[in-house]
């Protein structure tokens, strides 16, 4: 499937055949495998950019792996079975369509734990069309993680490990699941620096550690650099060399770096990273179909974000809210080069994950197209659906979809996703004492004085939302009267603490931003808890706040949008380097046509 049989390729098949009766090591071979040509690569940038992850993975990997390691397996390529060998000891395929949801490799898996051999032949290839699109390229990718953390958990896995030998085992390892493992720590590493940095910073440790060796600190951030520099480019630098040459290989390594192949990969690794760990420790792998046609239409911004808001744009929002408050509590925040260096990557990670999306997406500054967008998203939150509603049509919908993995695990599984939330809480709880109106006391009963300040809101909400649906419209009397009631009460409180206390302009700005976190993790545990609260009345008030999450969060990311859509030239510019000449010419004809189509009719 997907795959094109050229004519003077097919004209070596009979060559291809009699390696079956060669001895590769001591067994002839039971899966010859071939080179692939991906001939979608001419597409766009990101077609580039995929087909290049590709060849780099089909060709020099295959090689390696089947020639010295002896470790490749079948995953989806032209591979030539021999199929009697297979017939013989239980087919190709498996059956179960969640654990065996990447079953290629699983006939692999079988070859190899059954005594097979598996070989790799350079001088025949087969073309392959791959995805082109980013969100084709990022359903494939979440497909081929959540696979490959049910094979993580199989028994095929299992068996292999016992019985491969100490270096067959590690380089099986990191041909197949290792290479997810290592994504989702280099994801889990950013985590626990910038989050660790942070609490540093809060607790005043940081200060301890710079009064010990600045120079030492500074000397480990200037490799960390060179590291983030050099080593990230040399792989692809090192396979170019060996296919084209090294002049090829540096120059297409340059064009990648500005056609942002940086970001187009740390977007990736996001989402490999987030299904992987999600399929870990919740399970629910399901199948993704992509298409794998040409991807010509512009997304919608709320299309875009129900496939991201979870894997990218909630977790790239919490990384800039953590390194805006390490930027004002952190005593290197003075310009020097230590503070650049230790935040440069965390905000490369940000935009990475909140921009790409509209970055590769065809037409995606458009200005009039982006208002658009807005007046879709509005009603996509606010349309109240129903029991045969679609999660495009409405938020609610999709909102009960998306927490499905959390209904269906087990009891650990919820208690490392409350775990995971807690840090929410830590947030609130390392911020609160830097206020001013804290007056630096360090006692435990300030942090849950600042409890009262985020329960007053929830209790208010819950009161107004009870109120709209005994009075059923929002223009009765009662309903208006608690309204302005509610606005007057916090305005009393506000004004009294300006007046009693050293409260301050700033306490009031950061007060609400750490209590965004904090009110976050409340949903997050209630989804978790979803089967015991949905019987009671707070279950009401978890959507309607979980609703105003989503929204607030669909105008964060569409913010930095809306920006570069306002701004003229961006539109040509990302138009014309991410895309090739007949696909600009396409772009140009349809905004032509979508400007007649604009036009009154006399006008035309």
């Amino acid at each position: 499937m997907n795959q094109e049989s050229y004519f003077e390729e097919a004209l070596k098949m009979g060559n291809l055949l009699e390696e079956f009766d060669t001895h590769y090591g001591i067994r002839k071979p039971t899966i010859l495998g071939l080179r692939e040509h991906i001939f979608t690569a001419s597409v766009s940038s990101l077609a580039w950019l995929m087909s290049a992850q590709e060849t780099g993975f089909v060709t020099s990997g295959q090689r390696v792996l089947a020639n010295p390691l002896k470790v490749r397996m079948h995953y989806g390529h032209p591979d030539v079975f021999d199929r009697i060998w297979f017939l013989t000891r239980g087919g190709v395929s498996k059956a179960s369509r969640v654990i065996n949801i990447c079953e290629d490799i699983f006939a692999g898996f079988n070859c190899t734990v059954r005594g097979g051999n598996v070989t790799h032949h350079e001088y025949m290839r087969i073309g392959k069309g791959r995805d082109v699109g980013l969100n084709q390229i990022s359903m494939f990718e979440a497909k081929i993680a959540s696979g490959s953390a049910e094979q993580l958990l199989s028994r095929d896995v299992y068996r292999l490990g016992h019985k491969l030998d100490f270096f067959r085992m590690l380089s099986f390892y990191h041909s197949t699941v290792g290479f997810y493992f290592n994504n989702i720590m280099v994801i889990w590493t950013m985590y626990v620096l910038f989050w660790g940095k942070l609490y540093m910073a809060l607790s005043g440790a940081e200060d301890f550690q710079m009064g010990l060796d600045r120079d030492a600190l500074r000397a480990i951030l200037v490799i960390q650099l060179v590291q983030l520099v050099l080593f990230t480019g040399l792989p692809m630098i090192v396979d170019g060399s060996v296919e084209y040459g090294i002049y090829s290989a540096i120059w297409d390594f340059m064009i990648s770096q500005l056609q942002l192949s940086s970001v187009f990969y740390t977007f990736s690794m996001g989402t490999r990273a987030h299904f992987f760990g999600r399929t870990i420790l919740h399970g629910g792998a399901k199948y993704r179909g992509t298409g794998r046609g040409f991807v010509v239409m512009r997304e919608s911004f709320a299309s875009i974000y129900r496939l991201y808001a979870r894997s990218h744009f909630v977790k790239a929002i919490e990384l800039a809210l953590v390194l805006t408050m390490y930027s004002l509590y952190s005593p290197l925040a003075n310009g020097t080069f230590a503070f650049i260096d230790t935040s440069i990557s965390g905000w490369f990670l940000v935009f990475s994950w909140m921009l790409s999306p509209f970055i590769f997406n065809p037409s995606g500054f458009t200005w009039f197209k982006t208002v658009d967008d807005l007046d879709q998203f509005k009603r996509w939150i606010w349309y109240p659906g129903g029991m045969f509603g679609k999660e495009e049509d409405s938020w609610e919908r999709w909102w009960y979809q998306e927490q499905d993995h959390l209904r269906t695990t087990g009891f650990w599984g919820k208690l490392l996703e409350i775990i995971l939330g807690l840090r929410f809480f830590f947030f609130q709880y390392g911020i609160v004492y830097q206020l001013r109106i804290a007056s630096g006391r360090t006692n435990f009963y300030v942090y849950l004085l600042s409890w009262v300040y985020v329960a007053v809101p929830f209790a208010a909400h819950i009161m107004i939302s009870h109120a709209h649906r005994k009075y059923a419209a929002k223009r009765h009397i009662y309903y208006r009267f608690l309204n302005s009631l509610g606005i007057l009460v916090l305005l009393l409180v506000i004004t009294a603490l300006f007046l009693l206390t050293s409260f301050t302009i700033g306490d009031l700005v950061v007060g609400l931003v750490a209590a965004v976190p904090t009110g976050w993790g409340l949903v997050s545990v209630a989804q978790v808890l979803s089967p015991l609260l949905q019987r009671t009345l707070l279950w009401s008030t978890v959507v309607s706040v979980a609703r105003l999450y989503d929204l607030l969060l669909g105008l964060i990311v569409m913010a930095p949008v809306a920006i570069l859509s306002w701004l003229p030239g961006v539109q040509s510019m990302q138009t014309r380097v991410l895309f090739n000449a007949a696909f600009c010419r396409g772009l140009q004809v349809r905004q032509m046509l979508a400007g007649i189509m604009l036009k009154p009719i006399s006008s035309v």
